[in-house]
Formats: structure tokens, C-alpha cells, sequence
């Protein structure tokens, strides 16, 4: 997960939706409180209209404007607080609010031509806010802000024209916040997607085997074996497991080396998983060279018939060992239990069936080793 060193954003568009997808409840509830607390004192500053045009002329000039950014980022509030927005969706609604607020500051600005000094100070509050407490993409602050910056010194220009150096000034400070506003919310995203991909890092470490990248054991007690199980339950759906040894393993380890010994376990962890379903079927690290095969919705004859095919594919692999002077091959012996949880009457759990599994694979290794003994439970 590299992060980019500009915007702050990962550089992989899938770790980018991943993390965007993690942080969306906190993301929709920091826009709709946001957009809340700035609606509030948006509408308060209509005394300031009042002070400065009466109240005739600001209810008639200004209090639309006003009253439009308070219905538009009301509406926006509401629907982070009370829909299951996409990331997307609350993209547009951020963007929709800043929108209609910076448009209305505009032409607030216009009936009030001899105050464009606090105009100024007014819309730097409001770039701080787009860029640090309105979540978006970054790339869209940024012209979101500048855009405004733009069009605000082209506003004071036309309308109510100052000395070169003050809007000299008046620009350069803007700019200033518009940099400094990027820079803070870059160093933001940075820290944040840095947390997720340490927290993702920890979570990996946790449930994957770092030298094959399967399942561990502790992730299959914790959570496939109550999830697969009530899945097949719920559905009434047949479930099959392997478990899978390979053969001869202490005689590799002892004639080659432990390095070569991990190699043949990757390896046969990498056939694993490139020969089962990406999202179906679940690959486990069940001992040292030992590995579970769960196989949802799969029947005995399917699970049998993966089963050899692994056998085939990794004892046909003369790659792994060469030719040596041990007369060692690579091989597996495959245990294969299945059962239909169509049928109610009988209450196998997932244990049940890795144990028949591993009783099966004992019997392959005792039958002579490279080979599938399978049974279905009944």
C-alpha cells in the first residue's frame, strides 16, 4: 500500500476504495455535523446584513441567498445522517454544499462592495473549512478553493476596485491559506491512510501465515468455522473439506535444507490457492506442512475431484527437487469429507468434518502416500 507523495492518497485504486470504504460512516458523520455547525453561523452572519443594509434591503438582497445554502446543506446533512450514502453520493453532496455556499458568499459579498477587506478574512475561514472539516478528494478542494480565490479577486476588482497593493496583499494572503489549507489536508490524509495500513497490516499478521499468505489456524477457530458452518446450514447446502499433507516431508528438510523445505510448502500453498475459487473456498495453514481446504456448496464427487487434481498437478512438479541423489519427489496424501446440510436430522459441525478429513489423510499416508481416500458423512 504506497501512498502518494503529493495528495496523500494511496497509490493503488483498490487500497484507495478499501480505506475510502472503511472510513465512510466516520466520513458521512463528520460531513453531516459540519455541514450543520457552518449552516447555523451561516445564517447568524445575517445580523451583520442587517447592521449593514437594514432589514428591508437584507431580506430582500441577501436572506435568499442565505436561506438556500441553509436548505441545501440541511438537506446534504440529512442525508449523511439518515442515508447509507456511497463514497461517491457524499462526494457530490460535499461538493453540491461548498458549491452553493461559495456562489452565495458571492453575491453576498457584491450587495455588501465596501467590506470586501472582511469579505476576505470570511472566505479564508471558508477554504480552511473546505479543506480540513468538508471530507472529499483532495484534488477537488484544491479547485474548489482556488476557484474561488479566483473568482472573489476578480469580484473585488470589478466591483468595488482597491489600490494595486492592497489587492496585492489581499491576494497573496489567500494564497497563502490556499497552500497551507492543501498542505494540512495532505498531511491528513497521509496520517490517516498510514494508520489503515498499519491497522490492515496487524489484521494480516493476525489471520495470514506469513510465509505462504493462507489462513492460519487461529483465523479458521475464530472465524470460518462458525461462519462456513451456519452458512451451509442457513442454505441447506453440501460442504466439503480437504486436508492435505505432503509426503515425506522431514526427509526433504532433512537432505535439502529447511530453505528448500519452505519453498515446497509455498509452492504447494500457491497450487492451493491458485486451483480453488478466489472468494469461495478458503485455504488454511493447518499445521507445518499440513494445509484445510474449505469447499462451500461442493460435493463429495467435486471435492474428490479437486483433490486428485492437486495430487496430479504438485507430483507431476519435478521442478521443486530436481533430480537428486535421495530419490525424493514431491507428493500429497488428501483427506476428503463431505456432507449435505440439506439433510436436518443429523447436526455435523465443521470440526466433525475436519476430523473424518483427517482421519482420511492418515489413511492415504498408511495406504502408501500420494493418494485421496474420501468419505461422505451420512
Amino acid at each position: 500500500m504506497h501512498i502518494h507523495s503529493l495528495t496523500g492518497e494511496f497509490v493503488r485504486p483498490t487500497a484507495e476504495t478499501a480505506f475510502l470504504d472503511h472510513q465512510l460512516a466516520r466520513t458521512r458523520s463528520l460531513l453531516g455535523f459540519t455541514l450543520l455547525f457552518c449552516t447555523f453561523f451561516y445564517l447568524c452572519f445575517f445580523v451583520t446584513d442587517v447592521a449593514a443594509l437594514g432589514l428591508e434591503t437584507a431580506l430582500a438582497a441577501t436572506f435568499p441567498a442565505r436561506l438556500l445554502v441553509a436548505v441545501t446543506a440541511g438537506s446534504c446533512a440529512w442525508l449523511a445522517y439518515r442515508r447509507p450514502l456511497s463514497v461517491r453520493a457524499t462526494w457530490l453532496a460535499a461538493t453540491l454544499a461548498e458549491v452553493v455556499a461559495l456562489a452565495s458568499f458571492m453575491h453576498i459579498a457584491m450587495q455588501r462592495p465596501h467590506e470586501f477587506h472582511w469579505h476576505a478574512m470570511s472566505l479564508a475561514i471558508m477554504l480552511v473549512v473546505i479543506y480540513l472539516y468538508i471530507p472529499n478528494r483532495l484534488v477537488h478542494a484544491i479547485v474548489l478553493a482556488a476557484c474561488s480565490t479566483g473568482v472573489f479577486l476578480a469580484l473585488v476588482q470589478g466591483v468595488a476596485p482597491m489600490p494595486f497593493a492592497d489587492l496585492l496583499t489581499m491576494g497573496l494572503l489567500l494564497v497563502l491559506v490556499n497552500t497551507f489549507g492543501a498542505l494540512a489536508a495532505r498531511r491528513y490524509n497521509h496520517v490517516s491512510r498510514e494508520e489503515f495500513r498499519l491497522q490492515a497490516d496487524l489484521k494480516t499478521a493476525a489471520e495470514r501465515d506469513h510465509l505462504t499468505g493462507c489462513y492460519n489456524r487461529r483465523y479458521l477457530h475464530d472465524h470460518l468455522l462458525g461462519l462456513e458452518l451456519s452458512r451451509a446450514r442457513r442454505f441447506g447446502r453440501p460442504l466439503t473439506v480437504v486436508l492435505c499433507d505432503i509426503d515425506h516431508f522431514k526427509l526433504i528438510n532433512d537432505n535439502f535444507g529447511h530453505t528448500k523445505g519452505d519453498e515446497v510448502i509455498a509452492a504447494f500453498a500457491a497450487l492451493l490457492v491458485r486451483m480453488t475459487r478466489e472468494g469461495v473456498d478458503t485455504v488454511v495453514r493447518y499445521g507445518g506442512e499440513e494445509f484445510l481446504l474449505i469447499l462451500p456448496e461442493t460435493s463429495l464427487d467435486g471435492g474428490e475431484h479437486l483433490a486428485e487434481r492437486l495430487r496430479l498437478a504438485f507430483a507431476g512438479d519435478s521442478a521443486l527437487l530436481g533430480d537428486n541423489p535421495f530419490g525424493l519427489h514431491t507428493s500429497a496424501s488428501f483427506g476428503v469429507a463431505s456432507f449435505d446440510f440439506a439433510n436436518t436430522q443429523v447436526r455435523y459441525t465443521l470440526p466433525d468434518l475436519i476430523s473424518a478429513a483427517d482421519k482420511l489423510m492418515y489413511e492415504a499416508k498408511r495406504n502408501g502416500r500420494n493418494r485421496v481416500e474420501s468419505m461422505e458423512l451420512k
